[in-house]
């Protein structure tokens, strides 16, 4: 048996008492955060005692558990998900894409691209064939896995210019999401990552060099290397599942030369 089965038909305490020990608190620590008793917490912890539908959202929350997960939690508890789960492409979440969609074009020249919670690829801007050109095709058909076409040997990697450091960059950011969700599928997508070369036999690879000020992508162009930064976003107060899910990432150029390819590729 799997433990994705396994933690789907773990009883709700089981279940929180991973996520207490995940979050690395204890059972005093949670209890005071939660308002709660640790004896309470120690009951539903060990079964004893059934707890309400309010008092496994409330551990949930303090917890920061996911809200896919915080579902998972109910229905283990004997109660009905309360947060929806909608397709991104469905009427109820049109207002949602639409803004995703105009964040995207916003960023034109510079590329982006929005991803859902395991980095497979929802929509991308007119800018981002310039980050995936040369990738097999194969990488590109849906589902495309942004992280998959950014190291797999066959996708970007050959244009990084500071593949260990990318790679070191992008495995952590992999790492610390499995501490928030414990995604099984993520799991092996870790482990799939951290079998494709690109790693470095020196210690210091994937190091950032002295002075930067975050992780900039490098990558080769025959106009000359291309520089950027990232940033991530996300929706600020999702009450649906597949909201809470999304983020967007955003490449902006990190020197001039960058920005003047980006606006001659754009016209």
């Amino acid at each position: 048996m799997s433990a994705a089965v396994e933690q789907r038909r773990a009883p709700v305490g089981t279940l929180l008492r991973q996520w207490r020990r995940r979050r690395g608190l204890s059972q005093l620590a949670l209890a005071v955060e939660a308002e709660v008793s640790t004896r309470h917490l120690s009951f539903v912890e060990t079964g004893r005692s059934a707890p309400s539908r309010e008092m496994v959202l409330r551990l949930a929350e303090h917890l920061d558990v996911p809200l896919r997960e915080r579902n998972r939690l109910l229905l283990a508890a004997g109660y009905a998900p309360v947060y929806s789960h909608a397709p991104l492409d469905s009427p109820e979440l049109r207002r949602v894409l639409d803004a995703v969609r105009r964040v995207l074009r916003a960023h034109e020249p510079y590329p982006a691209v929005a991803v859902d919670r395991r980095w497979n690829l929802v929509a991308g801007n007119a800018a981002l064939p310039l980050l995936t050109e040369g990738v097999a095709g194969h990488l590109l058909r849906p589902p495309a896995n942004a992280l998959r076409l950014t190291l797999h040997p066959e996708g970007m990697a050959p244009r990084i210019a500071n593949l260990a450091e990318w790679r070191a960059h992008l495995l952590g950011r992999l790492r610390r999401h499995l501490g928030l969700t414990a995604d099984a599928e993520l799991t092996a997508l870790h482990d799939e990552l951290r079998g494709y070369p690109g790693g470095s036999a020196e210690p210091d690879a994937g190091l950032p060099r002295a002075g930067d000020v975050v992780v900039p992508l490098r990558l080769r162009h025959p106009a000359g290397e291309l520089a950027f930064l990232s940033t991530v976003s996300t929706f600020g107060t999702p009450l649906d599942v597949t909201v809470e899910e999304l983020s967007i990432e955003s490449f902006f150029p990190a020197d001039e030369a960058t920005a003047a390819c980006l606006r001659a590729a754009a016209r």
